[in-house]
């Protein structure tokens, strides 16, 4: 077994774990930084997000008041309003450091930013690189960092669990790209690791969004919360027996499409005076009612109406994936359904990022620092990732040095052999049960899905238990774990307390 040091360990490779590493870097070029990213460096939900980041920059029409406001109404009373204030006015400086570092966004004809529409947002204040900003700021944040001389990046690392030491972490332990059990010693550790939507059966999320951050900090004993607020992104690509969905940009509503039913009605007015502009979780409500009223696997998107040559300039991406698949989107309509999207809820954070577990941070996706409330407004997760990597990253600037690396002997971990396909059918089996209707429907059927789940985690454990560890089974297993954690938030007071009662019988 390998023990390895470093001053600050970031697990993560997204826009939070590089600008993180990035601000880390210019403060203090002598720190020794250490970035894991579970396969390649840019797999990541970064990667895919297509929309932009949620930035105030016309202050004639717009301003931070409504940006709070706009944020604070989509999250349902549930955003921390101080949280709010912070991330929305840090905005146009955070801003500005991404195109320092080369990130190119649209202009208008006037020369300035192009600001998009999205759902929730009473202005257009969505900065934006074509249908395709997440591609772009990771492919600058990725050259950056790795002109860095103090930043030592590892790919195919699979972190699997976070070591403790009279109740500090003193870093983590994990598979390396060879699969050696290795462990990477450090003064401060910082998940960065994203978010669950491979929990569900249909994701716009990429095949590494496992929960691992969540399962691992649940285990070490830090807190969460929210859990229970998974956000469905309305429009992705309804693709037959396809457990990635290739999303349909928000802005692309903002741009004019239309959401219609199978008798070619605009039905989101029925739920909202916003229509296809209203927030994703009313959108993606009305949208699961109609199939169901229907009883089809999709409604439509309609941009056969809006100008062809200025929807295939602003939205590459999209047009070129539908017409790849035989969807002519001039003369076609767009087959959608919701797709589990962002997990809105996390580990719990203070203003700085530290978890309840000293030494131990999170950013991104996989925290909870009160920005979002229940439900998550279009393009502000980017936002969030960029502010508090910098708010970190000051934060440790400052308090590092302090802290003396924990050397204590790491016990060497070994583990056997085993085939995929054993594993595989619980990841399938758990995806099969984690839909929009375990979550947003009744009691009694989160209650139902919840004690199916909890009984294969029995079994998991059970058939698994003279295995140590091995990649695939820790990652199955943070999955099932992170589904667990859900579930348990989504049920209401009388069927939590009847579930708990059943798993003490149980046990």
């Amino acid at each position: 077994m390998q023990n390895l040091e470093t001053d600050i360990l970031i697990v993560g490779t997204g826009l939070a774990g590089l600008s993180l590493a990035k601000y880390l870097s210019e403060q203090n070029p002598k720190l020794q930084i250490t970035l894991l990213s579970k396969t390649s460096i840019d797999e990541c939900n970064t990667y895919y997000a297509q929309g932009g980041i949620a930035v105030v920059h016309d202050f004639i029409k717009d301003s931070y008041q409504q940006h709070i406001q706009d944020t604070l109404l989509a999250g349902k009373g549930l955003c921390d309003k101080k949280v709010v204030e912070h991330v929305i006015t840090e905005a146009p400086a955070r801003l500005q450091e991404l195109i320092q570092w080369g990130v190119e966004l649209d202009k208008n004809n006037s020369g300035d930013l192009d600001l998009g529409l999205e759902g929730g947002h009473s202005q257009n204040r969505i900065v934006h690189h074509k249908d395709k900003t997440g591609l772009e700021i990771e492919t600058k944040l990725i050259q950056v960092v790795q002109n860095l001389a103090n930043v030592t990046i590892r790919t195919s690392f699979f972190a699997t669990d976070i070591l403790l030491d009279n109740q500090k972490c003193i870093g983590i332990i994990g598979f390396d790209e060879k699969s050696e059990v290795t462990s990477i010693v450090a003064k401060a550790t910082v998940l960065a690791t994203g978010g669950s939507g491979q929990v569900f059966g249909v994701t716009s999320n990429p095949f590494v969004s496992t929960g691992d951050g969540v399962a691992m900090a649940y285990r070490a004993g830090a807190k969460l919360e929210k859990m229970k607020y998974i956000q469905f992104h309305p429009t992705a690509l309804y693709e037959p027996n396809k457990s990635q969905a290739f999303l349909i940009t928000e802005a692309i509503r903002g741009f004019g499409a239309h959401i219609l039913n199978q008798k070619m009605e605009r039905f989101v007015f029925q739920y909202h005076p916003d229509g296809e502009l209203a927030t994703r979780d009313v959108v993606s409500k009305a949208i699961s009612d109609q199939m169901k009223k229907e009883h089809s696997k999709h409604v439509w998107l309609d941009v056969r109406h809006l100008p062809i040559e200025t929807f295939k300039t602003k939205f590459p991406k999209v047009y070129n994936y539908c017409f790849e698949n035989g969807i002519d989107v001039s003369k076609d309509l767009i087959p959608i359904a919701p797709a589990a999207h962002y997990q809105c809820g996390g580990i719990v954070v203070d203003e700085t990022g530290a978890t309840s577990i000293k030494q131990l941070y999170a950013i991104g996706e996989c925290s909870h620092t009160g920005l979002h409330g229940a439900n998550r407004l279009a393009s502000n997760s980017l936002l969030e990732a960029i502010v508090y990597a910098h708010d970190l990253a000051n934060h440790l600037i400052s308090s590092v040095d302090a802290i003396k690396l924990n050397k204590s002997e790491i016990t060497p971990i070994r583990y056997k052999n085993i085939h995929h396909d054993q594993i595989l059918q619980f990841k399938n089996q758990l995806q099969h049960f984690m839909k929009y209707d375990a979550l947003y429907t009744s009691g009694k059927n989160t209650e139902k899905v919840y004690e199916m789940v909890t009984e294969m985690s029995k079994r998991f454990k059970m058939k698994f238990k003279n295995y140590n560890s091995h990649p695939f089974l820790c990652e199955t297993y943070n999955l099932i774990q992170t589904a667990e954690i859900i579930l348990k938030d989504c049920l209401p007071k009388k069927y939590r307390v009847k579930s708990i009662k059943k798993e003490k019988t149980i046990s």
